[in-house]
């Protein structure tokens, strides 16, 4: 399938062109037509699938259809980011998609003076991009009436989840018109994602694009046993190697990264830290310089990471692993995008061994050791060994017996008695 056969108007198909995009990723192909009919959305999609393109193109040839027939004034789409990061990527898709349309948007987050802001709400736009925390704030100040909307775009709904914004988004909900087309975008659906997606949707089709316990095919994956210790040194010595020529690094907290930044440094290797302390200008002038590849290594906490979209992003080093399985195949979504490969190398120091073992759950398979390497510990080799033997025990434990509600579970344990 192309662009082309999505029905597509000209203006849209102008700038699509401009950018040399021609085939549709999986989760475009199969969105596109479903908000083009009006209809919807909840869309399970790991980052790195397109699916910004895949809400912004449509809605932006529904408003502009509807602003040449009849312009009626006010903001007609709402889309909710959980970062500001992820809000400008939102909104630079939505001025390339639609630069030869009519359709006007902005974006607005925290962290920043509102009045460039609102001076732009105040000139009428179609499109509103927003942070929960600030859209509350200037809806409070009467710069924000969402009584005209149409679309509502929820992005990123398990991060929103995991930053604690979900009373936020349910004091936005209720300023919602009731008549309204609705999109519903989470890389993972827990259950109280999949509850807040009912209050939301009305009869929506549903499209699953690559499950976030798989993670991309295309990514080389790799585990380093390292002490924690040495962990700097074994990225001080990985980033000598100057086919790393892109590369995120993420830590665990803001204070981690900006230790690894500074190291890295006096190192004589240029990097710099984004996180939530950052200020705006510092964290934008960061991202700026890694997008146009002027900056080759960025620290990150995941938090900060959320909108970063780089192309021919090469690698992704964990170098805290996270303790929580699903944000490790978000992080190595990082690269591996649109069809291009990528590599991910993670640090496993002996206390990370449990995270390392529900990673590798989670996505179903081992990740590959790298072995050999001048920093390997002993140590965490013997507990990932110990790990090993423990799930295998297990497994043969569960094979000989069964499962309690299995009736071979008490036949086996009879037959066991007997002996």
């Amino acid at each position: 399938m192309t662009f082309e056969q999505l029905e597509l108007i000209e203006p849209i198909q102008m700038a699509l062109k401009e950018r040399k995009y021609t085939t549709p990723t999986p989760i475009q192909a199969e969105a596109i037509p479903i908000v083009l009919d009006g209809l919807d959305l909840l869309g399970c999609a790991q980052t790195g699938t397109g699916k910004t393109a895949a809400f912004s193109i449509p809605i932006l040839q529904r408003i502009e259809k509807q602003i040449l027939s009849e312009d009626r004034p006010g903001i007609k789409a709402l889309i909710l980011a959980p970062t500001r990061e992820l809000a400008i990527q939102i909104g630079e898709s939505f001025a390339a998609y639609g630069c030869y349309t009519h359709v006007a948007h902005t974006v607005i987050f925290g962290g920043v003076g509102q009045k460039p802001q609102t001076d732009a709400l105040n000139r009428g736009v179609d499109v509103l991009i927003a942070t929960p925390g600030r859209l509350l704030d200037l809806i409070n100040q009467g710069f924000v009436r969402l009584n005209t909307l149409e679309y509502f775009v929820l992005d990123e709904a398990d991060r929103m989840l995991d930053m604690g914004f979900i009373h936020d988004i349910k004091r936005i909900l209720p300023l919602l018109p009731k008549k309204r087309q609705s999109l519903f975008f989470s890389a993972t659906m827990p259950p109280e994602i999949e509850r807040l997606a009912g209050t939301i949707l009305h009869e929506p089709k549903k499209v699953e694009v690559t499950p976030a316990s798989s993670t991309v095919d295309t990514i080389d994956q790799s585990v380093y046993f390292v002490e924690k210790v040495e962990k700097i040194d074994l990225l001080k010595k990985l980033l000598e190697d100057r086919s790393l020529e892109s590369v995120l690094v993420f830590t665990r907290t803001k204070h981690g990264a900006d230790k690894v930044a500074r190291v890295l440094n006096k190192s004589g290797i240029g990097a710099e830290a984004i996180h939530g302390n950052k200020g705006q200008s510092a964290r934008q002038r960061a991202l700026s310089s890694f997008k146009d590849h002027t900056l080759r290594v960025l620290i990150a906490t995941d938090i900060a990471a959320r909108g970063i979209d780089v192309d021919h992003l090469s690698h992704v080093i964990n170098y805290d692993l996270p303790n929580v399985p699903e944000t490790y195949v978000h992080r190595i979504g990082r690269t591996g995008r649109a069809g291009h490969s990528g590599i991910a190398f993670s640090f496993c120091d002996v206390e990370e061994v449990p995270y390392l073992k529900d990673i590798q759950k989670l996505i179903g398979k081992e990740v590959p050791v790298a072995g050999g390497h001048m920093f390997e510990s002993a140590e965490v080799k013997e507990a990932v060994a110990e790990m090993k033997k423990a799930i295998k025990e297990k497994s043969k434990r569960r094979n000989m017996f069964g499962s309690k509600r299995d009736g071979n579970f008490w036949r086996n344990k009879k037959r066991t008695a007997a002996k």
